[in-house]
């Protein structure tokens, strides 16, 4: 019972402390203003999302403290969340050299694998491959990719938070049905926190996450699939698969820029999910869109595969062949006219 306390806290506290960081924004005029590579119209507060970043790391030790949350798992994802966001935020009041924010993020990576033991055994087509060191330096760059690939698509009203929220609700039931019920109370906490930003950050949004924030979802999520593996090596490829759409459209619209020989660390507005809040002129849309095809189309693979009625790299197959094509369709890595 004490549990559903603690969740009701964090969603309070996240509410709560976005609503004193937009107000502080407007104070300080930390605005995110409107410019050629944006898709919004109005000047936006913005930093919101240390919110979420203080409400979760502050359940963090309370779950510890329960037995709800093993060591290991606590120290990973404090100690990396904490790195990433405070990174975020100093860039959010000002800048830091990309060359210095990829050298803290690789080191906030490390950090994470250092206390989950590496990356554990993952099973491919029906074989168990440990990967070893190559495995570790994979799993490093996933990281490292997670947080940033959050950023790229932290670019609309809400999407971000609602793709955290579902993701995490819907690995909540990945583990409930696959009897992994012990890993089921850090992501529901994570959503709780992020569902009580969403609330100020739904379109229209008014207050921005801001770096500080989707750095932090993006290793903690990713933070979060590795450690699943150590308990089940199916839980890996749900959470690859639940996050299919975030991974695709960030990673298609990356190699279609560098094919072209684009200027990969400048601003764009050439993603998936850009192009089509153009076409539908609504950050509504496209946010409740991709909900949608999370629960829909997204959830049920990844169920089947934690349950372990399908195979976890076809079930991946499967969900991000037709992801490639709506990539393709909205036009992902298309330069915006």
């Amino acid at each position: 019972m004490i549990v559903w306390w603690i969740l009701l806290a964090v969603f309070a506290v996240s509410w709560v402390l976005t609503l004193v960081l937009r107000r502080y924004a407007l104070t300080k005029s930390l605005m995110d203003i409107p410019n050629e590579r944006s898709s919004h119209s109005i000047p936006t507060p913005r930093g919101g999302g240390v919110a979420i970043v203080v409400s979760f790391l502050l359940a963090l030790p309370v779950l510890g403290g329960l037995n709800l949350l093993s060591p290991s798992t606590l120290y990973g994802l404090l100690g990396s969340g904490l790195l990433v966001a405070i990174i975020g935020f100093a860039d959010d009041h000002g800048h830091i050299a990309a060359r210095w924010r990829l050298l803290g993020h690789f080191i906030a990576a490390g950090w994470a694998l250092f206390w989950f033991n590496g990356l554990p055994s993952i099973e491919f087509f029906g074989v168990v491959i440990d990967l070893g060191w190559v495995g570790n330096i994979l799993a490093v760059v996933y990281l490292v990719w997670m947080l940033n690939l959050y950023n790229f698509m932290d670019g609309i009203d809400g999407l971000a938070s609602a793709e955290a929220i579902s993701v995490c609700v819907g690995m909540c039931l990945v583990y409930w049905v696959s009897g992994n019920v012990e890993l089921i109370w850090a992501p529901l906490i994570l959503a709780a926190a992020v569902a009580g930003f969403l609330w100020w950050n739904f379109p229209p949004a008014r207050i921005f996450m801001g770096d500080a924030g989707s750095g932090f979802l993006g290793v903690v999520l990713g933070g979060l699939a590795i450690q699943s593996a150590q308990s089940s090596p199916e839980m890996l490829w749900s959470w690859i698969i639940l996050l299919g759409i975030f991974v695709v459209d960030a990673t298609w619209t990356l190699i279609q820029r560098l094919i072209r020989g684009d200027k990969v660390y400048e601003a764009h507005r050439s993603h998936g999910y850009q192009h089509a809040t153009n076409r539908f002129k609504s950050h509504m849309v496209v946010t409740v869109g991709v909900v949608i095809i999370n629960v829909c189309f997204l959830l049920p693979l990844a169920l089947l595969v934690g349950s372990g009625w399908l195979n976890g790299a076809l079930g991946v197959l499967l969900a991000y062949f037709p992801l490639m094509l709506l990539a393709w369709k909205c036009k992902a890595g298309v330069p915006d006219r």
